[in-house]
């Protein structure tokens, strides 16, 4: 940041807009560099800043390194006076991230990164995936330049993350603002609108529709909660722009993040009977490709193995198969055994066994109720590679 003619901290790559949680800024990423006082009274105040687009051959990643500061004349001062200046607002800049309470800055202009933030005599930077996901739907033609061109010279609520007078490093995120104003709005188990923003090989960021009409925070939804068939790449169920309908599983608070679900709106296939998966038999319906009776079907590779180790637990009397079926969609390529909320009758209980799109019933005889075969089943599946 311009301290006076003091040090200029830029970001040395871009920053990308999307959806992802708030992430720190390594040095790694920041360099600095020092603007040599000209032959002039000192100037307070930053009047213009140059964004210099790419020349030609240029880099469209040029920033900060290349911006032309001009300042205009103002009152004249020393060089201890400047220093205890810049100090005391480095100072305050420390308090602002200890207490956590919101700051309202004035944008003096942007880079390819991110936005350039007045904080007293200092200029602090704002990246990119930290600005409230609402400025990127109000309009999502725009590119994120373009959005942050329109916002030069507005006020915006910030929070200092980062406050680091060594490093020459101030860092502010609107996103802890939105936090700050609407987590405590969200429940587990609320369902929300949402955007899809963002998306990673391990899931998919997603933007939560308030009341209000703007999208505040965000949430993840990870792989594994994409959908109950097997999802092998996010992308082949979600694109970025998508309108989805999500619920929230956990939120945790401390690290501000949420998890939510896309899955968990539609019923568990595998706890429902298999009723559900085929008909009763003599009645076919278009949802199952095929069913077998007991007497012509193939157990499902492996499953013998597990019934096997199932009549070496203590209590268990017999496990026998019962019907099968091809589905059309694949929930598993393993291997899984669940035990099915059919109810009991009488001392036997109903498994279901998929791998793959085959899905098959295991009949199991025993003495233990519901929580001591779940149990049981946990053994066996432990024991059988």
């Amino acid at each position: 940041m311009l301290a006076a003619h003091g040090a200029l901290s830029i970001v040395s790559q871009p920053f990308a807009v999307d959806g992802t949680s708030s992430p720190s800024i390594p040095a790694s990423m920041t360099s600095c560099w020092f603007l040599k006082p000209r032959r002039r009274p000192f100037f307070s105040r930053i009047s213009r800043i140059a964004i210099l687009g790419s020349q030609s051959g240029g880099s469209s990643s040029r920033s900060v390194s290349q911006e032309e500061f001009v300042l205009e004349d103002s009152k004249a001062g020393n060089g201890d006076a400047r220093e205890v200046r810049r100090s005391a607002d480095w100072k305050e800049a420390r308090t602002y991230k200890e207490s956590g309470v919101i700051y309202d800055g004035k944008i003096e202009g942007f880079n390819s990164g991110g936005l350039l933030i007045r904080f007293y005599s200092l200029l602090g930077f704002l990246p990119f995936p930290l600005l409230s996901p609402s400025h990127f739907w109000k309009d999502s033609n725009k590119t994120v330049q373009e959005i942050a061109k329109n916002l030069v010279g507005s006020s915006i609520a910030v929070k200092v993350i980062q406050a680091s007078e060594e490093e020459k490093r101030l860092i502010f995120s609107e996103r802890d603002v939105d936090w700050s104003k609407y987590s405590e709005q969200v429940k587990v188990g609320d369902i929300f609108s949402g955007r899809v923003g963002s998306i990673e090989d391990y899931g998919a960021f997603v933007h939560l529709l308030f009341p209000d009409g703007f999208y505040h925070l965000t949430g993840l939804v990870h792989i594994s909660e994409v959908s109950w068939d097997l999802v092998q790449d996010v992308r082949d169920f979600l694109s970025e722009g998508d309108l989805v309908k999500v619920k929230v599983i956990h939120i945790d608070r401390e690290r501000s993040r949420i998890t939510l679900s896309i899955k968990q709106l539609e019923d568990d296939p595998l706890l429902e009977t298999l009723d559900k998966v085929i008909p009763p038999q003599g009645q076919l319906e278009s949802d199952s490709l095929s069913a077998s009776s007991p007497s012509n079907m193939e157990p499902l590779p492996g499953l013998e193995s597990i019934c096997q180790e199932l009549l070496q637990e203590e209590g268990v009397t017999d496990v026998s198969f019962g019907r099968q079926a091809l589905e059309k969609r694949v929930v598993s390529q393993d291997l899984e055994l669940w035990l099915s909320n059919v109810p009991a009758k009488g001392n036997q209980f109903t498994l279901l066994a998929r791998a793959g799109r085959q899905v098959q019933e295991v009949y199991l005889t025993t003495t233990l109720d519901q929580e001591g075969v779940k149990k049981a089943v946990q053994r066996v599946l432990g024991r059988v590679p």
